[in-house]
């Protein structure tokens, strides 16, 4: 019976040892998460090029947001436009084909507006005129392109540079401190470069793939624009077309 108590009595004290070790387990626990930092504080650490790569990532997203709904509007065409058009024109009725092109304020409504406005002069100035306007169009809508391009490729740019000045950070710090060198000394120059590398790779990543986006939409909208103008000019071409054979 004594050898039973004396057993219990060391299982509980190995409980009471297990409890304790779990209980500071866990006081130790908030103090880990309390050295983490947020993604704020990381960035802050990257010194005065990151603000540079914060407004230029501010830039990008404005052009990408603005070309994106200016290209988004200028797609929204109505698949029976040319149609109605034709129709309108056939029936002698200008003033509602350039009203209807009005409505819908496109680049390909643009050009056949441009074109209407020309009828009655010989065809060469109306496919002129029309060509003039489609180049106008596409300069509109490519205007801010460049500024992403060079993001693109300026952003890493940068931030290769928060790397060499980091680098340089550190072993100018070890040179300063003798024998009295620190391994902390190194760490927080290299903290710095791989910063500034890691927010320059990301704003130039995403202004990369922004701009090949944007790229590809105003190209399939060119090619709306050069079948709008193939169609006006043979829209033009069916009255004289329908003389001939009478």
């Amino acid at each position: 019976m004594l050898f039973q108590l004396l057993q219990a009595e060391g299982l509980d004290s190995s409980m009471a040892d297990s409890m304790a070790e779990a209980a500071a387990a866990v006081q130790a626990a908030p103090q880990q998460i309390e050295q983490s930092y947020s993604l704020i504080q990381m960035a802050s650490k990257g010194g005065v090029l990151m603000i540079v790569l914060a407004i230029l990532s501010v830039i990008a997203i404005y052009i990408f947001g603005k070309k994106w709904w200016m290209i988004s509007r200028a797609q929204n065409v109505d698949r029976n436009f040319m149609r109605d058009i034709r129709d309108y024109i056939h029936e002698g009725k200008v003033k509602s084909a350039i009203a209807l092109c009005e409505k819908y304020d496109s680049p390909v409504a643009r050009l056949v507006e441009k074109g209407i406005e020309r009828i009655g002069r010989p065809l060469s100035d109306i496919q002129a005129a029309v060509e003039n306007m489609g180049n106008v169009e596409i300069a509109r809508l490519e205007k801010g392109l460049t500024t992403l391009a060079t993001i693109s490729g300026g952003a890493p740019m940068i931030g290769f540079l928060g790397t060499v000045l980091g680098m340089v950070q550190a072993f100018l710090n070890m040179a300063n401190a003798g024998n009295n060198i620190d391994i902390t000394l190194l760490s927080s120059g290299i903290y710095t470069a791989m910063i500034t590398t890691v927010g320059g790779l990301i704003v130039g990543i995403i202004a990369y793939f922004g701009y090949n986006y944007l790229t590809s939409q105003i190209s399939n909208l060119v090619f709306k624009m050069e079948n709008a103008t193939i169609d006006f000019m043979d829209l033009l071409h069916e009255p004289a077309d329908n003389e001939e054979e009478r």
